[in-house]
């Protein structure tokens, strides 16, 4: 069934490119033309007159891409993005073509689209990566510098100076460039049935940690809520704004609050936060080590 589906896509894909390459070509103030309807009416048909005319750039910059063996029918889909994305922006006042204009946007949409599928390793974020990635291959079949084998110390000065990037950008993309994406599923060796996988360290707590924590966790909250209990009304209303909560009130609002001045706040918190020590101690607790108070 994927199979047959498989194909179906590989075929309407095959239609589209072949509709996009016999679409008619716009004159200068054709473009212009469409681009105001489409800027100042919002005539969504003058829209897609101007982007069906140019699809067959879209089609051109994706062939320019398959070395980075990706689909041609996500890369035509991407660029198509990047163009529709042109034409939403382009302002026919200004003296430049659109397909010019567009030609940025499709080629940005193509590669960005493979930075994000060419390997489950992210590539490259910045500009200065991006054009590392897109260049580097380029710039290595000119320097003619081992072309089946790493690249010399030579070469990698060279083109770190032709893209004006560190020396060791160049080496880290090469060595991302060189090497393959592993499966986990993958054994370690021959000879052996372990997989990548075992050897990965779980670091998240074991199921015993996991139920240590939880009863220390009910433990420290019962400890609290009794040491609360013993105070009177003011005092508990004073720890749990000042100390209870994420954004504690400042002593002088809780005061204006509470009808006293904010050193009597000062000196009540004190002394609930006295009481509630001692009574954390008495079941064995320390305030402070366990997270309680402080």
């Amino acid at each position: 069934m994927a199979h047959v589906d498989t194909a179906q896509a590989q075929r309407a894909g095959r239609q589209f490119i072949n509709q996009a390459m016999k679409a008619p070509l716009l004159e200068r103030e054709e473009e212009r033309a469409l681009a105001y309807r489409w800027r100042d009416h919002g005539d969504e048909n003058a829209l897609h007159q101007l982007v069906n005319a140019y699809v067959r750039l879209v089609v051109a910059t994706a062939a320019r891409f398959r070395k980075y063996s990706l689909p041609m029918g996500d890369l035509v889909q991407e660029g198509t993005v990047g163009l529709m994305q042109a034409a939403e922006r382009f302002d026919p006042d200004r003296e430049v073509r659109f397909s010019t204009y567009a030609s940025w946007w499709i080629r940005a949409a193509i590669q960005d689209y493979i930075l994000r599928n060419w390997s489950i390793v992210r590539t490259g974020t910045t500009a200065a990566q991006k054009s590392l990635f897109f260049n580097i291959r380029r710039l290595r079949a000119q320097l003619g510098d081992h072309p089946d084998g790493p690249l010399t110390n030579t070469g990698h000065k060279r083109i770190a100076r032709a893209l004006k990037v560190p020396v060791a950008d160049v080496q880290a993309m090469e060595s991302r460039l060189s090497g393959a994406d592993r499966s986990l599923n993958a054994a370690v060796s021959s000879e052996g049935e372990s997989e990548w996988q075992d050897l990965l360290v779980d670091e998240r707590p074991g199921p015993e940690e996991v139920v240590r924590g939880s009863s220390d966790a009910q433990t420290r909250a019962a400890w609290l809520n009794d040491a609360l209990s013993q105070l009177n009304e003011r005092e508990q209303i004073i720890i749990r704004q000042r100390r209870l909560r994420e954004d504690g009130m400042t002593l002088e609002s809780l005061g204006r609050e509470l009808g006293i001045s904010k050193e009597r706040v000062r000196q009540i918190e004190c002394q609930a936060f006295g009481k509630m020590r001692a009574s954390i101690s008495e079941r064995g607790g320390h305030p402070l080590d366990s997270g309680l108070l402080g």
